[in-house]
């Protein structure tokens, strides 16, 4: 039986048994064709990111893209969100998984994928292992900006979602994400952050 567990802006998230179903939801203020094409164009695009990113790193798997539909198939992932979770760990725990995140975004970065919504709310734990859900708004691109931005957003989202100990998650992840021209990149996008304001 099918049964709607998200439904945002962009798309509703089906699970249907051991099945994820990312179903492109139709704009009404677009002009038909041109949000068909829009919506073909971007259940094309994930799909693609979806495919790559999942032989660097552990995603859900089975992917299958319908451009008529406009919706993406995939493995459900039966664990727990890790925004959810990761408080319950002791801190060592903690940082080992951020070390993973590090680890697994730089491979993504080396690849020039671009996750776009780096948050631990789209990452599943299961078994002790973290998937990457989630890539509706990734892109590909080799701009050391994007890669920086990327992790302001995770960087952003400890803040916000693990507060008690977000500085030393963050150094966990940095230490094992290693990318000094990216994590110099931060700091300057990080200045500029604070000056909009």
């Amino acid at each position: 039986m099918e049964k709607i567990i998200q439904q945002g802006a962009e798309a509703k998230i089906i699970l249907d048994k051991d099945k994820i179903i990312k179903k492109r939801i139709k704009k009404s203020y677009r002009l038909p064709e041109l949000d068909e094409k829009i919506r073909k164009l971007r259940t094309r695009g994930e799909a693609k990111l979806l495919k790559k990113a999942s032989d660097l790193i552990p995603i859900p798997s089975g992917i299958k893209e319908n451009e008529k539909t406009k919706q993406i198939e995939m493995e459900f992932i039966n664990g727990n969100k890790l925004s959810e979770s990761l408080d319950e760990f002791p801190l060592d725990k903690q940082k080992q998984f951020l070390q993973e995140i590090g680890k697994s975004v730089a491979k993504l970065h080396d690849s020039d994928i671009i996750h776009g919504d780096l948050t631990t709310s789209n990452m599943i734990l299961k078994n002790g292992e973290i998937f990457f859900i989630d890539f509706g708004l990734g892109f590909h691109s080799p701009k050391l900006e994007d890669k920086a931005v990327d992790i302001h957003v995770l960087k952003q989202a400890l803040e916000a979602k693990h507060f008690t100990h977000w500085k030393e998650l963050f150094k966990a992840f940095e230490k094992s994400y290693n990318k000094k021209d990216v994590l110099e990149r931060l700091k300057a996008v990080e200045k500029r952050g604070r000056y909009k304001h």
